[in-house]
């Protein structure tokens, strides 16, 4: 079964929609419409009675929310339908807390940070957290922004990338269709969650005879015909719209 993105001239790249109960990779440079894609995909399933859900793991969901409200997705009242909901899974720490806290706390005295408020999230932590939601509000459409601010760990680079492959194999369980949005800018050098992942779409924002272009490429669809050329995308006042090849 395949479902709508919502996106303008998307749906006919991969055969009518996504595959639901998947996992895709959504990568790309700041600026290239991310978050945009990921909002618009939540809210066309809202708007048919299909819940979905924003993690964010950078941004403040309020200026999510304001920035989108731009559009003609109708975001607000979605919001209060508790149609579209939007989870706040970053640190929590304000900027210089714990700078404050060891000035008036002797150096002897153990000061335990939590995690959930002063690092990066682990990728358990996050996915527990997800499954709550999914499972209480019955979520079907999930958003997560984004990859690059899950604390996967550093210490040994095959041990992340088994990591994030455990993540993301239980991402999969969990009956959503799911859009991982991730930093990239460099659509050749292949990531563990791109191998990971059901499909993978780059978007692009680089300078093209003299101008800012953006474009959109769909690099990977498992059980979909598609072809890897670069379509030019452009903004409109429902969102994304994409169009034709790139010239």
């Amino acid at each position: 079964m395949r479902i709508p993105t919502g996106i303008e001239g998307f749906d006919d790249l991969v055969q009518g929609g996504l595959l639901t109960d998947r996992v895709y990779v959504l990568s790309g440079p700041p600026g290239s419409g991310k978050t945009t894609f990921g909002v618009q995909f939540l809210a066309q399933g809202a708007s048919t009675g299909e819940v979905g859900l924003y993690v964010t793991l950078l941004e403040c969901p309020q200026n999510i929310i304001n920035d989108m409200s731009n559009y003609a997705m109708n975001i607000p009242t979605l919001i209060k339908m508790k149609k579209l909901l939007f989870a706040d899974l970053g640190p929590r720490m304000e900027y210089g807390y714990m700078d404050e806290v060891n000035e008036f706390i002797t150096p002897d005295f153990n000061v335990s940070k939590s995690s959930t408020e002063s690092e990066a999230p682990s990728p358990s932590m996050v996915f527990k957290e997800i499954a709550a939601y999914v499972s209480e509000y019955e979520v079907k459409r999930l958003v997560i922004d984004s990859l690059s601010a899950i604390r996967f760990t550093s210490r040994d680079l095959s041990l992340q990338e088994k990591e994030m492959s455990r993540f993301i194999r239980n991402l999969k369980k969990l009956g959503c269709t799911t859009l991982i949005l991730s930093e990239m800018t460099d659509p050749t050098a292949y990531s563990t969650e791109q191998f990971a992942s059901h499909g993978v779409i780059f978007m692009h924002n680089f300078l093209y005879d003299k101008t800012m272009t953006r474009a959109l490429q769909v690099i990977k669809m498992r059980g979909t015909k598609h072809d890897c050329n670069m379509r030019s995308v452009s903004f409109s006042e429902r969102g994304l719209r994409i169009e034709g090849y790139l010239e």
